[in-house]
């Protein structure tokens, strides 16, 4: 695919389920460096004049579409910053894949910092998946700090799928929305540490337009040695609705901060907040090793379906 190394295209396979060149947009970057770019009659992808990042320009009125923009980095001691920049137009329906793969086999810890801000047009749809993976067994951390900005207009709708399972060291993900009338946001958060990793994941939400919404559910798994902070925050500042929920399944010496917060600022502002954090139950365990599974097996199915 492209002119992309066996371990660039197994990346490529984990984070955007990629094994060939897709349909449609797509901007490719490995090692810091542009890999492959396609543009369609009515999406368009420049570089930035400064050359940290690109503008993806989508016409208005775009149905159906899909643009990819994955990063991997194979090389160890890359360490990156970029800005990404989606201007949406009225009435669009479009699918955009992101995600960034680290494969370290080095001693120098290896970064990237996305930083993806959406202007959501009116009366848009836009489904956003954005998958992080980390592999290599070099001393060297892969280090994932994305930043996600979305400023919806009236009527738009935006749904967020955030996911990182496997081999992140360090992880400082932040999410920041601002809504106008009748804008929707859905966000469905899936995060697995192991080890002696971290995450942290903040996510702060401005209702500030009357029949504005969010939906923010976040699960995840700390094993070994690992900690997690969830930070979620949702300001109502008009008639609106919001929902958050945290649920998280604690194992061996893992540590879980779970930190919800939710403003009114209006009368009408109907706000929800849900939390949970424990391990997985008894019972479940022996239900599955009664149709003999492992005890380990047992696990890694429970955290499977629970995580999919």
């Amino acid at each position: 695919m492209l002119d992309l190394s066996k371990i660039q295209n197994e990346l490529m396979r984990e984070i955007a389920d990629l094994s060939e060149v897709p349909q449609g947009a797509y901007n490719f970057r490995a090692n810091g460096q542009l890999a492959g770019r396609h543009t369609t009659a009515n999406i368009d992808i420049n570089s930035k004049e400064n050359g940290s990042g690109i503008d993806i320009f989508i016409k208005p009125n775009t149905v159906g579409e899909t643009v990819h923009i994955p990063v991997v980095i194979s090389e160890s001691g890359v360490n990156e910053t970029v800005y990404n920049d989606f201007f949406i137009g009225d009435n669009c329906d479009v699918v955009i894949v992101a995600g960034c793969g680290i494969d370290n086999c080095g001693a120098h810890d290896s970064e990237h910092d996305g930083v993806h801000r959406f202007y959501v047009g009116k009366n848009s749809k836009i489904k956003y998946m954005e998958k992080h993976y980390g592999s290599g067994d070099g001393s060297g951390k892969r280090i994932l700090n994305p930043v996600t900005e979305a400023y919806m207009e009236e009527s738009s709708v935006m749904e967020m799928e955030m996911v990182q399972i496997k081999g992140v060291d360090s992880t400082e993900r932040k999410t920041v929305a601002k809504l106008k009338e009748n804008a929707k946001l859905i966000v469905r958060e899936r995060l697995m540490t192991h080890g002696v990793q971290s995450a942290s994941s903040i996510y702060k939400v401005e209702l500030n337009g009357d029949g504005s919404s969010a939906d923010i559910v976040s699960r995840s798994v700390a094993r070994d040695d690992s900690f997690q902070k969830l930070d979620l925050c949702v300001d109502g500042n008009a008639e609106c609705s919001g929902h958050t929920e945290c649920d998280s399944i604690i194992m061996d010496n893992g540590r879980i901060l779970a930190v919800p917060s939710l403003e009114a600022n209006n009368v009408d502002a109907m706000l929800v907040h849900e939390a949970a954090i424990g391990k997985i139950a008894g019972e479940q365990l022996i239900k599955l090793m009664t149709l003999g599974l492992t005890e380990q097996e047992a696990e890694e199915q429970i955290i499977n379906g629970f995580l999919a």
